[in-house]
């Protein structure tokens, strides 16, 4: 799954970023490592900008983003089986 497919509101935890767009340099993607969406940190799609598209607003650890559709989508992410139990009890 890629962080631009998580829902509103939605927890994840990263499994690290991949070259999902031809746009999407590998400056871009090492630039995504170094701001901290590395593997298994927990990611939170917190909302989209107007129209539900761009930016999205996400939160890596006790930091927010503003990211483009694109980085999103060149960010690989998986919800941990403890969420998905939480999700399927409420």
């Amino acid at each position: 799954m890629l962080l631009s497919e998580l829902p509103n509101g939605g927890h994840a935890l990263v499994d690290g970023v991949v070259a999902g767009a031809a746009e999407v340099d590998s400056a871009t993607l090492l630039r995504l490592e170094s701001l901290g969406f590395i593997a298994g940190e927990p990611v939170m799609m917190l909302r989209r900008g107007p129209g539900g598209r761009e930016p999205l607003a996400v939160q890596i650890g006790e930091t927010l983003f503003a990211l483009r559709l694109v980085e999103a989508q060149s960010i690989a992410v998986s919800i941990p089986e403890a969420l998905h139990t939480s999700a399927a009890a409420a």
